[in-house]
């Protein structure tokens, strides 16, 4: 599997964006989808995840109300919808895959990262 993500750019802080990552490949169907951020000087946090086959999704409690996780299986793409983004959402966002068959926990693939810049 091959991600790629796009959709980030600077905005105001209130603003929404959406990101997107394609998906390339094999069949995604034993695959959980996640999203993760890194802003400069920080460890990489994991913003969310949907399984691609059950579609069943969760959002780390930090992102819960503003951000909204989704999928298009016809485009084999996975979204992410953030709403109202503060300048600490700055940062860059990953998309990564995990096959069920890995250890938990284990990404085994990740895209190239799309920066997210908020203003204040």
């Amino acid at each position: 599997v091959q991600l790629q993500a796009s959709g980030g750019g600077s905005v105001q802080a209130g603003a929404s964006l959406k990101l997107s990552c394609a998906a390339s490949g094999r069949t995604l169907s034993n695959y959980l989808m996640g999203w993760f951020r890194q802003a400069p000087g920080k460890e990489r946090e994991f913003v969310g995840s949907i399984d691609w086959t059950a579609g069943s999704i969760y959002t780390a409690d930090l992102m819960k109300g503003r951000f909204t996780i989704s999928r298009d299986r016809t485009k084999k793409t996975v979204y992410v919808q953030m709403e109202n983004l503060k300048p600490e959402d700055t940062a860059i966002y990953y998309c990564a895959a995990h096959h069920r068959a890995s250890p938990a926990g284990e990404w085994n693939t990740w895209g190239q990262g799309t920066q997210v810049t908020v203003s204040s």
